[in-house]
């Protein structure tokens, strides 16, 4: 997956993108340890394109010594009951640290401390989880809500709005959902007059959306959470309803459609998203950990940023069917722990 250079300042200020870093003498201490991902659900583009930058990253750092194995597992139904035995069974597996993407943030801290207390290291990232025994690292998805309505703010667009969430239950869902609902709360020229489940998927987004739509008054706006924007667009295109300002999620589909669009009638809109590779921050994470470093129980990732200005060339970066995506190096985790304390 290429690397792209993203539009924040502060992004671009909090990263040095490069090739993968030489091996400090620190990492000999891990390299009999094992470290495996937990990952709740793998149905987008972008738990895909998580999944792939974690099998790409891994390799690499098993292949030169860094540690012994690092595997990933995927559960079949996205139930916190299937990930939590998972979990218990990495415990009997003999795993020294394990990486979750959560498909709750309270309903595996069963499980999670029991992996604590047997001394494994857990390093809840995306999807994080509640435990204090774990790490977390996320971005900050109160503000990816917020944002959404701040842009619509500020493109002076005025009057309903269409909520399309991601999946029920999970952490990234309930924190970006907060930041629409208390950004909207701030906004009397602002109404949420619809909201559906998209699931971070195109399918399963135009089906709700197509659902819905005869019910309702006429959209200005749709806020989302990534994964959900072209079909949200190709719902209000087949029901010949004026397509509003949707709020893209950087999924490779998005921007090919939003690029197509501003080509034909300059549409205008805005994307962001968490990016995939924060798999490989997070199992860098856990390395240092393992060999001793000290890390904040909790460390925010930037929101990766694609605007007018910046979508052709995040478009020409990213892979079909994939995400705008930065992959970490261990390097570069190693300056953001340090710059973190």
């Amino acid at each position: 997956m290429k690397k792209i250079q993203l539009s924040s300042c502060a992004i671009a200020a909090a990263l040095v993108l490069g090739a993968v870093a030489q091996t400090p003498a620190l990492a000999a201490d891990t390299k009999a340890k094992k470290i495996a991902l937990s990952n709740n659900f793998a149905g987008n583009s972008w738990r895909q394109a998580m999944l792939k930058s974690w099998d790409k990253v891994t390799k690499e750092a098993v292949a030169k010594g860094v540690v012994a194995q690092a595997p990933s597992f995927t559960t079949s139904e996205n139930q916190a009951t299937e990930q939590a035995a998972q979990i218990q069974n990495m415990i009997l597996q003999g795993y020294d640290a394990i990486v979750i993407d959560a498909a709750s943030p309270t309903a595996l801290n069963g499980a999670v401390k029991q992996a604590c207390d047997a001394g494994i290291v857990v390093v809840s990232f995306d999807g994080v989880v509640t435990e204090p025994c774990a790490y977390r690292i996320a971005v900050d998805f109160k503000k990816l809500g917020e944002m959404q309505i701040d842009y619509f703010a500020s493109r002076g667009i005025k009057g309903n709005l269409l909520e399309v969430r991601g999946l029920a239950g999970v952490f990234v869902d309930d924190e970006i959902h907060q930041g629409v609902t208390a950004a909207v709360a701030k906004r009397p020229e602002y109404k949420i007059v619809g909201s559906v489940h998209g699931n971070w998927t195109q399918t399963v987004a135009q089906k709700e959306v197509s659902a819905i739509l005869s019910t309702l008054p006429p959209v200005a706006a749709v806020a989302t959470q990534g994964g959900d924007g072209y079909g949200v667009a190709q719902a209000f295109k087949a029901a010949g309803r004026p397509t509003p300002v949707i709020f893209m999620g950087n999924r490779q589909d998005e921007l090919a459609w939003w690029k197509e669009q501003r080509d034909a009638n300059k549409y205008k809109t805005m994307s962001a998203s968490i990016a995939p590779g924060a798999s490989t921050f997070a199992f860098w994470v856990a390395q240092q950990i393992l060999s001793g470093a000290k890390v904040p129980k909790n460390m925010t990732l930037p929101i990766s940023v694609v605007t007018e200005d910046t979508l052709d060339a995040s478009l020409k970066s990213t892979e079909v069917g994939s995400v705008v995506n930065v992959e970490y190096t261990q390097k570069e985790v190693i300056d953001l722990i340090a710059k973190a304390k």
